[in-house]
């Protein structure tokens, strides 16, 4: 029997690679016995509103670009009553959730991934009245993997993240926060926090911690203090760097809920775009809430 699926694109995700697989990949589509409606986002927020507003009649919605374009399929489809399973191409310059899935870089590969594999049961987190699929985060590092050169990057590795974001120590201002979580309150002054859901940020895997899984109803959650001498920020960026050093000046831990609040608007990045200023967020785990396609 024929179904329905809505693929769902942006053109310039990455180096607009889509342009040259497109044809290949709707050919996969079509070969699996799907009708294929294609929709091209135009500009920021559109494909949220193609699956919020175009899904009646649809078996399936299928996205291709970078983890911004997943991120609006995932929002528009957390806002609507039937949840429908996803596919992911990635096109973009990380696709760090793709990697936390194990899902190819080729998106040819990712195209059959979508049409031969299975459907995994995902954690979604809700963040105040937004969506995100893989990380909240704010402060000094929040952009870091989008301003580092991509030739540092492949020189330097996970040292070039965090030396893109040490030059920025003496610009950056720190927050006053009070965090709630598991009948625990934390209050310090933080420069960096970041609530996960992946074992990839930033193009670099393990910076989450250890023993991540996507459908454990648990965030993973780094806060950064701020250091009170050189010798702490060394200790720092020797614990980020290095798993077996350890840094008072930074906590991790894993809970289903937390509330960050502050006296001041704090600025927050939703899966690497910007989630407004908040001075008090709420942030929880929906377990499983979405399904995946993942390879077998």
């Amino acid at each position: 029997m024929r179904k329905n699926m809505l693929f769902i694109y942006n053109p310039r995700a990455g180096k607009a690679q889509i342009r040259s697989n497109l044809l290949d990949i709707i050919d996969i589509f079509v070969k699996a016995d799907f009708e294929v409606t294609a929709y091209p986002t135009q500009q920021p927020g559109d494909a949220v509103k193609a699956v919020r507003e175009r899904r009646d009649g649809y078996d399936i919605v299928v996205c291709s670009g970078g983890d911004g374009t997943l991120d609006e399929v995932v929002t528009g489809m957390m806002q609507c009553n039937e949840k429908l399973p996803i596919g992911y191409v990635p096109a973009g310059s990380t696709n760090d959730f793709a990697n936390s899935l194990g899902i190819p870089r080729s998106m040819i590969r990712a195209a059959d991934v979508v049409v031969n594999g299975r459907n995994f049961g995902c954690d979604i987190g809700a963040f105040n009245n937004d969506s995100f699929i893989y990380v909240a985060a704010f402060g000094i590092f929040t952009d870091v993997s989008y301003a580092t050169k991509q030739d540092l990057k492949n020189v330097l590795g996970h040292t070039a993240y965090l030396l893109e974001g040490v030059k920025r120590l003496s610009s950056i201002k720190s927050y006053w926060l009070k965090i709630y979580y598991d009948d625990i309150c934390l209050e310090d002054e933080y420069l960096f926090g970041m609530i996960t859901n992946s074992d990839s940020v930033g193009g670099f895997r393990g910076i989450t911690g250890d023993n991540v899984e996507l459908n454990d109803g648990l965030f993973e959650v780094t806060l950064v203090k701020k250091p009170l001498n050189p010798i702490e920020l060394n200790d720092i960026i020797a614990a980020l760097v290095d798993k077996r050093h350890h840094s008072d000046a930074i906590q991790s831990f894993k809970t289903s809920k937390l509330v960050i609040e502050s006296h001041q608007e704090v600025a927050w990045t939703l899966d690497g775009e910007y989630g407004g200023d908040h001075k008090r967020a709420v942030v929880e785990n929906r377990k499983e809430a979405l399904e995946i396609r993942v390879p077998l």
